[in-house]
């Protein structure tokens, strides 16, 4: 527990420092797959903004605009080369032809609920647009579920937390 403390414990401080863009950055880059605490560093900067060292509103809007363009560059990275990453690496991480298949057929389906719903979790947030665009999932259906579940998490996540801490607070 004490290295994820450690690992963690630049989030803050960065957002402290660099407001909402080192948000909007952090989030960009783990919404199309690199490791980065996104989530944490949302509710950190809505704690700042509980605080009144940044505003709820710019908290969202970074959160907002950083998820969305970051999907979106993960759906372009998947539709341009994703597939080829998944029939050579998938069989290793146990994404077999059939599941891939599965996956194709879903997407097709029920892709728009898929990618609506994925931000919130953990693991999906950060593949979703690499996943969309890999399986073929179609530009339209995904800009639009993209920037409505991006919206919906932001604001669970910020208003949500900024809104809600006094209430928290009673209950401790």
């Amino acid at each position: 527990m004490n290295l994820l403390q450690h690992g963690l414990a630049w989030i803050e401080p960065a957002i402290a420092a660099y407001g909402a863009w080192a948000l909007l950055v952090i989030l960009y880059f783990e919404s199309f797959g690199v490791p980065l605490p996104g989530e944490s560093a949302l509710i950190a900067a809505s704690l700042l903004a509980v605080r009144g060292d940044l505003e709820v509103g710019h908290v969202f809007l970074a959160a907002w605009t950083g998820a969305v363009l970051g999907d979106s560059t993960g759906y372009l990275i998947g539709r341009f080369g994703g597939r080829r990453l998944l029939k050579r690496f998938g069989p290793s991480v146990k994404l077999t032809p059939e599941r891939l298949a599965r996956l194709e057929a879903m997407a097709q389906t029920r892709g728009f609920l898929m990618v609506l719903t994925a931000r919130f979790i953990v693991v999906l947030r950060q593949l979703n647009g690499v996943i969309a665009g890999s399986v073929g999932m179609p530009w339209h259906h995904f800009v639009v579920a993209n920037a409505l579940g991006a919206a919906l998490w932001a604001g669970l996540w910020s208003f949500g937390v900024y809104f809600f801490t006094d209430a928290f607070r009673r209950l401790l």
